[in-house]
């Protein structure tokens, strides 16, 4: 057996390394650049220190529109991962059927953000939706500039995107569990629920921990939906940190300001990374 050291088959994927650190690496180099300095006319740097940290961390706005994508984030998860988790162990582990099945939840993920959120504000609309016009027949009527419908409509319109995704990882999980473990648990007498709590939630751990961690940071920076079904409404209350940071960067063109408020969101990504796998 070759040692680590002897084994040229690495310099195979040292291309893919380079290019995946590559474009990890530099821009968050350039953010933290950004995030120190003061740009003028985007050629000239004046080191300004913790500057725009400071400005972030003492603006209300900033931790209105964190305190929403937490919430946000929390919802979601809530409800997205339990739903995925049941319907992956309802499908059939084998059978000609299942690619089917696999085709058929997957297509949601395949829709862009843009496209989802568009597709379901045509769908929910009084005069032109399919669901907005059936429910005006019975006299129902989905009021977008009322808080608590507002936030629903985002929310159900997410966990339709994005439920998918956990059942996919969930059921990839299932299926690498062997027969052994289930006959072992029928010769034990186990009812379903114990199957679940001691034999199959063990062995999907680790991809459970991976739905939970590609689900918070997509929710977390929710944009499109919210974006485009809402305008960030009622008054500001559909306005999350992603919102705050693209009016910044783009509209305003805080380059400092946006930094500063991107490398916040980096750091609690890389928290909830760790928090969560010394948890799983």
């Amino acid at each position: 057996m070759l040692k680590p050291i002897q084994n040229r088959s690495w310099l195979f994927i040292l291309p893919a390394l380079i290019l995946v650190g590559g474009s990890t690496i530099i821009p968050l180099v350039t953010i933290a650049n950004f995030s120190v300095n003061d740009v003028f006319y985007g050629n000239d740097f004046i080191w300004v220190g913790p500057k725009w940290f400071i400005q972030v961390l003492n603006s209300k706005e900033f931790y209105n529109t964190l305190l929403r994508s937490f919430a946000f984030s929390a919802i979601v998860l809530t409800i997205e991962i339990p739903l995925g988790i049941v319907i992956a162990l309802s499908l059939p582990r084998k059978g000609k059927r299942v690619p089917f099945y696999i085709i058929a939840i997957a297509i949601p993920l395949m829709i862009p953000w843009v496209v989802v959120g568009l597709m379901w504000l045509l769908i929910i609309h009084p005069q032109w939706g399919s669901l907005g016009s059936l429910l005006s027949l019975f006299g129902f009527q989905i009021n977008l500039n009322n808080l608590l419908t507002a936030w629903s409509v985002i929310v159900f319109v997410d966990v339709w995107h994005w439920t998918s995704l956990v059942v996919l990882l969930c059921y990839s999980g299932l299926v690498a569990i062997p027969d052994m473990y289930y006959q072992a648990a029928r010769i034990d007498s186990a009812n379903r629920w114990k199957i679940f709590r001691y034999v199959e939630l063990p062995k999907i751990k680790r991809v459970l921990m991976i739905a939970v961690l590609l689900r918070f940071i997509d929710s977390f920076m929710v944009y499109a939906e919210p974006f485009i079904i809402t305008r960030g409404g009622p008054g500001k209350s559909t306005v999350f940190l992603s919102q705050s940071l693209m009016r910044t960067a783009a509209q305003q063109f805080d380059l400092g300001h946006s930094a500063a408020i991107s490398l916040i969101y980096f750091s609690i990504i890389v928290l909830f990374a760790w928090i969560l796998y010394k948890v799983m």
